[in-house]
C-alpha cells in the first residue's frame, strides 16, 4: 500500500463519521483525493469520491431508518429531484472545470452559519410541516437544486440538504440528517453513473475508500442517534465552520 492510499483511506473514515452526522464529508475526502493525486483529471477524482461516499451515505441512512421514523412523503421526491440534477451537474463537470463557481460556495456556507447560530431553537424541535403536495413539489425542487451542485462539485452538499430539511420542513437535526441521508445517496448514485459512462474511475480505490467510508459512518450515524438533535447541531455548526473556512481558502487560492 502506498503512502497515497493510506492517505486517502484514512480520510474515507474521517469523511464517513463527519458526513452520518452533520453532512460536510466531501471536506475531508475530496481535497484529500486532489492533494494525493494532484496530476489526475478532475472527473475521475469526483466520480471515485462519489463511489466512496455513496456508500457510506448510504449505510448510515440504513442505520437511520431503523431508528428514526422519515417522512416519505418528503424524502421520495426530494431523492428523485436530486437524482435528475445530480446527473446533469455530473455531466457538467465532465465539460467544465468547477472554478469559477467555488468562490460562492463560502458564501452560502456563511449564510447557513449565521442563520443557524442567530436563531438558537433552530433545529432543536421536531415540528414537521408542508406535508402536501405542494411540500413535496417544495422538496423535489429544493433538493433538485442542491442535487446539481452535488454532482458537479459536492463538497457541504450534506448541510445544505440539512439546512433545508430544518429550515424549510421544520425538522429537528437528527430527523434532518436521516433524511438527507438518504437523498444524498440518491444524489451520489446518478453523479456515479454519469462519471462512470464519461470516464475512468479508480474502481480498486474508490471500493476501498467505499469499505472505510461505511465504518466511518456507522460511527458516525451511531453517535448522531445516541445523543440527539443537540449534539448533531453542534456538529453541524462545526461542520459548517470548517468548510467556509476550507472552502474560502481554495476560492482564494485560484484568485491569487
Amino acid at each position: 500500500m502506498t503512502v497515497e492510499t493510506a492517505f486517502v483511506l484514512v480520510a474515507a473514515f474521517g469523511a464517513g463519521v463527519v458526513d452520518a452526522m452533520a453532512g460536510g464529508g466531501g471536506l475531508i475526502q475530496l481535497p484529500a483525493l486532489f492533494a494525493a493525486y494532484p496530476a489526475t483529471p478532475h472527473p475521475t477524482l469526483l466520480g471515485t469520491g462519489k463511489l466512496a461516499g455513496f456508500a457510506g451515505t448510504t449505510s448510515a441512512a440504513a442505520r437511520f431508518v431503523r431508528h428514526v421514523r422519515l417522512d416519505w412523503k418528503l424524502v421520495l421526491p426530494a431523492a428523485a429531484g436530486a437524482v435528475v440534477a445530480a446527473l446533469v451537474g455530473a455531466w457538467i463537470a465532465t465539460r467544465i472545470p468547477s472554478v469559477r463557481f467555488r468562490a460562492l460556495v463560502p458564501v452560502l456556507l456563511a449564510f447557513v452559519l449565521a442563520y443557524t447560530l442567530l436563531h438558537r431553537d433552530f433545529g432543536r424541535e421536531h415540528r414537521p410541516r408542508r406535508q402536501d403536495r405542494h411540500g413535496s413539489a417544495l422538496a423535489a425542487a429544493g433538493a433538485g437544486v442542491i442535487g446539481l451542485y452535488d454532482g458537479f462539485f459536492g463538497p457541504g452538499t450534506g448541510s445544505f440538504l440539512v439546512f433545508l430539511f430544518v429550515r424549510v420542513f421544520g425538522l429537528d437535526f437528527l430527523h434532518a440528517s436521516a433524511s438527507a441521508k438518504l437523498v444524498n445517496a440518491a444524489a451520489n448514485l446518478a453523479a456515479i453513473l454519469m462519471f462512470g459512462l464519461t470516464g475512468e474511475l479508480f474502481w480498486l480505490l474508490g471500493i476501498a475508500m467505499a469499505a472505510c467510508n461505511v465504518a466511518g459512518a456507522q460511527l458516525g450515524s451511531h453517535l448522531a442517534i445516541r445523543h440527539g438533535s443537540g449534539f448533531v447541531r453542534a456538529v453541524f455548526i462545526a461542520v459548517v465552520s470548517c468548510l467556509i473556512a476550507k472552502t474560502a481558502w481554495d476560492a482564494l487560492q485560484l484568485h491569487f
